[in-house]
């Protein structure tokens, strides 16, 4: 069984750059093909800094900082037992290309169901920018299966 304890627990803060590559990558990824993901121009024009990143953009940015499997690994979970589950956003201000992102993940809950046969592990990342503005609040369901 997953501690409880762990509840509360936050991991060092990480940055990451947001790039126009990567956004128009991501968007042509997930087959959204909005032209302000991919002509600055256009992006400008709807009033944005620079390419804005599409809405499920910040897991992306959780996965490229290795925060999903930051705890998976320090418990020794073995990944083959664990799955994504569920994500949810939150935006407080546009997340753009050009924005470098300073995160912090925190452990938020643990817990199980049918008789600790999957656990459930609930992590929130709170993304800011280079201005301070805080950006997104990330949450993050992982489930372990147990033999």
């Amino acid at each position: 069984m997953i501690d409880k304890s762990l509840i509360g627990k936050e991991y060092p803060p990480f940055s990451i750059e947001v790039e126009k590559r990567w956004i128009r990558s991501f968007a042509e990824a997930i087959g959204d093909t909005n032209p302000i993901y991919f002509n600055e121009a256009v992006a400008q024009a709807a009033g944005y800094r620079s390419l804005p990143a599409p809405p499920s953009f910040p897991f992306a940015v959780a996965m490229e900082a290795n925060q999903c499997f930051l705890i998976l690994d320090e418990l020794g979970i073995d990944k083959r037992r664990a799955m994504h589950a569920e994500q949810s956003f939150t935006y407080h201000a546009d997340l753009c290309a050009g924005d470098v992102l300073t995160g912090r993940q925190k452990v938020v809950d643990v817990y199980d169901k049918k008789n600790g046969a999957l656990e459930f592990i609930i992590t929130d990342i709170r993304l800011d920018n280079q201005r301070e503005e805080h950006i997104c609040d990330l949450r993050i369901t992982v489930v372990v299966r147990n033999s």
